[in-house]
């Protein structure tokens, strides 16, 4: 990889994977790709950035002309509650958005692109505890649809195209330079917001739902490994799971409890999100990846907590 462009740059991932991008390959080589929302500082002041609509094929593909890219890791989506939320704007970013990343990638000849793939694209069928990396998946949300879509297309273009499209199944991705933009697993973050302007915080899911997540460090270092991993080596490509952690709700309060003595958690069940959390796994069986590309995860809750709450705090205390 030499001209790296990301789109959702704006985004949770696109915040924390572009200075790391840029670390590894210079700041001249990796473009942030926008469509409405403003980057962070960091990202606009290290670094080119453009406007990109992934709705448009064209706009993409003038992208990829203008800044000589020749890999592209495309994170423009609607998470899961956002995407109920709008059914056809959904559809435009999360499946004709992707399609034309692919086509504009073929046509353009690009060498790699990522996909972030998810946990929504298992289903309430799906085994819930250690789940496999090749099961039934059946999602009941329109964001988890849009996953399963990338997954196959991803593989489709590998297979039958000859584009070298890699992916990994994110879980829920805690983080604290950008703040939650609209997933089920969002609790994770605004706990940590709530507890530090407030002391306490209610929260949207029910006591006992574990669901599997990752400290952000884990999940850019995971896109990274699986982009540059050797395709000889590879026998799945769009369609890795990494697993991290699994927590519920109290959990992590007691977690927070232990570093914030005061903080106190109460819940007011959202039923929409409650119903989507139910649908996704407890847990991931991540040991395909370990076996390929020799995935390993960095952060356990108790080291996530900790980094995250001295992140956090400073942000929002000074």
């Amino acid at each position: 990889m030499r001209r790296i462009l990301v789109t959702g740059a704006a985004g949770q991932l696109g915040s924390e994977l572009i200075p790391a991008l840029r670390e590894r390959y210079g700041s001249d080589n990796v473009v942030a790709a926008m469509h409405r929302s403003p980057l962070t500082e960091e990202v606009a002041d290290s670094g080119p950035f453009t406007q990109v609509d992934a709705t448009e094929q064209d706009s993409v593909e003038r992208a990829i002309r203008d800044y000589d890219i020749d890999s592209l890791y495309h994170l423009g989506s609607l998470l899961s509650v956002a995407a109920e939320a709008n059914r056809p704007l959904a559809h435009r970013v999360n499946i004709i958005g992707l399609l034309n990343v692919l086509e504009a990638a073929c046509d353009t000849g690009l060498e790699r692109v990522v996909i972030p793939s998810s946990i929504a694209a298992f289903g309430i069928d799906t085994p819930h505890d250690s789940t496999p990396n090749e099961t039934l998946q059946r999602p009941t949300s329109l964001y988890g649809i849009s996953k399963v879509f990338g997954e196959l297309m991803g593989n489709y273009f590998f297979e039958r195209v000859g584009l070298d499209v890699r992916g990994v199944r994110l879980p829920g991705v805690v983080s604290w330079k950008v703040e939650p933009g609209g997933g089920t697993t969002d609790y994770a973050v605004d706990a940590f917001y709530g507890a530090i302007r407030e002391g306490r915080y209610t929260c949207y899911l029910r006591p006992g739902t574990y669901l599997p997540m990752m400290y952000v460090p884990d999940a850019i270092k995971a896109l990274i490994e699986v982009a540059e991993a050797d395709v000889d080596g590879l026998k799945h490509h769009a369609d890795y799971n990494v697993n991290s952690m699994s927590f519920e709700p109290t959990e992590l309060a007691e977690a927070i409890r232990r570093r914030m003595p005061g903080f106190e958690m109460d819940y007011d069940v959202d039923p929409l999100r409650q119903y989507i959390a139910d649908s996704w796994p407890n847990s991931l069986d991540d040991s395909v990846a370990r076996q390929e590309w020799d995935w390993r995860p960095d952060y356990g809750l108790e080291a996530m907590v900790d980094d995250m709450y001295e992140n956090l705090s400073r942000k929002l205390l000074g």
